[in-house]
């Protein structure tokens, strides 16, 4: 397909995005998936993690002394395009200081540096597969692998791709200096640009199941376009408001970086959830609002929609199917089928081919003789000692399934 017909056809489908119902997605995901508190692990990771990148990315440098210039052009655009100018000098100043004095570490040293590194890496390999769902994730060797040829090539490529662009846009100032604030307008679009690839690229490849490139390119579209908001806000609120300045000193970009790189990681993990939710918000089918306890809700639906297909030719249901009678999105049943698997009431039956394109599920279990505890054990209360005192005086514990499913 033509380039311009597909970037046709992802403008057409960045029309029709549902953005009321978007926002409302993105708003129970950042509630049910905590995301707030997962941006706030992945901040005090980053935290400790930074000098051991700035390090792997100076050592790569310094292996390659033709690239040398490359090093300067490559952590000039990272600061300027990812932290607010307000502190984006003394960033920079304090990253160099820091991976300089962590090249003269020992073996042990730099191995726990290094190790920093790449627990950042997996951390956000986890984080994304569990945005996705992912039931299965990549050998350990195998994301290393993988993760470790990122850290060490990336700095390379990303830096002779800044240095060309750069040399370009130098060589044409006398064409584009002509436009008021041309060559910043091309600087400051190859910026939001790469942002968005990165971001893409990062929504495409870091979760082990399939993500169109059209819809990663959504996400990374969106994250560029946050951040950019973001750094304009917080540079704004700086200038306006200097309380950190007054009160921390010299000590001010501390603070500031904290809370920007935790603004960052919000808007990257909210970016990963509207990528994993474009699928179903493209289909235009309403969605249902979830309200407390809805997996425990889901699930009940799920066994009364297997109990009733027994009866049909099929004797289950496919994801899509069930997603289409009981309204709801795949990443959103995903979790509920894991855990009624997990109680081994329902059963995957992986025979799928041309024909039908999608496994099935059966209900494995006998309403009439399952109780229901069981289950609420699993989605809506936790055994503890007052749901104990519960057990022994209410009539729930001894209710079964199929009386539930009879009055739904």
């Amino acid at each position: 397909m033509p380039f311009l017909q597909r970037l046709q056809n992802w403008l057409r489908d960045v029309a029709h995005i549902p953005w009321r119902s978007a926002a409302q997605t993105l708003r129970e995901r950042f509630r049910e998936d905590r995301l707030g508190l997962t941006a706030s692990s992945l901040t005090f990771t980053t935290m400790i993690a930074l000098v051991p990148l700035i390090t792997v990315g100076l050592a790569v440098f310094t292996a390659f002394p033709m690239f040398a210039k490359f090093q300067d052009v490559l952590q000039k655009w990272l600061i300027e395009s990812l932290v607010p100018d307000n502190i984006a000098r003394q960033v920079l100043g304090y990253l160099n200081q820091f991976a300089g004095k962590a090249s003269r570490l020992g073996a042990v040293g730099l191995a726990f540096l290094l190790g920093s590194a790449l627990a950042l890496i997996l951390t956000i390999d986890r984080t994304l597969n569990s945005i996705w769902r992912v039931r299965t994730q990549r050998p350990f060797a195998r994301r290393v692998q993988i993760y470790w040829t990122v850290l060490t090539l990336g700095p390379l490529l990303l830096g002779v791709s800044l240095s060309i662009t750069s040399y370009a846009v130098s060589v044409s100032k006398g064409i584009a200096g002509g436009l008021p604030g041309g060559v910043s307008l091309v600087l400051e679009l190859l910026q939001f640009v790469l942002v968005a690839a990165g971001m893409a690229a990062m929504y495409r490849y870091v979760p082990n199941t399939h993500v169109r490139w059209g819809h990663a390119w959504m996400g990374g579209v969106f994250v560029s376009t946050g951040m950019e908001l973001a750094k304009k806000l917080l540079t704004l609120y700086l200038v306006k408001v200097p309380t950190y300045s007054v009160v921390y000193g010299a000590f001010a970009t501390v603070p500031i970086l904290l809370i920007w790189i935790y603004v960052v990681w919000v808007i990257v993990l909210l970016g990963a959830a509207l990528t994993a939710y474009m699928p179903s918000l493209l289909t235009g089918v309403p969605q249902r609002r979830l309200g407390h306890g809805w997996q425990f809700q889901l699930a009940l639906e799920v066994l009364q929609q297997l109990a009733a297909a027994r009866h049909v030719d099929a004797k289950g249901s496919t994801p899509m199917q069930l997603c289409s009678a009981l309204k709801v999105d795949p990443l959103r049943l995903e979790p509920v089928l894991q855990a009624l698997q997990g109680l081994d009431w329902v059963g995957e039956l992986n025979e799928a081919d041309d024909a039908a394109p999608q496994a099935r599920y059966v209900l494995l279990i006998d309403p009439a003789q399952t109780p229901l505890a069981p289950l609420m054990a699993t989605l809506l209360l936790e055994p503890s000692l007052q749901s104990q005192l519960m057990d022994k005086t209410g009539h729930w514990p001894l209710c079964t399934v199929r009386e539930v499913l009879l009055q739904r």
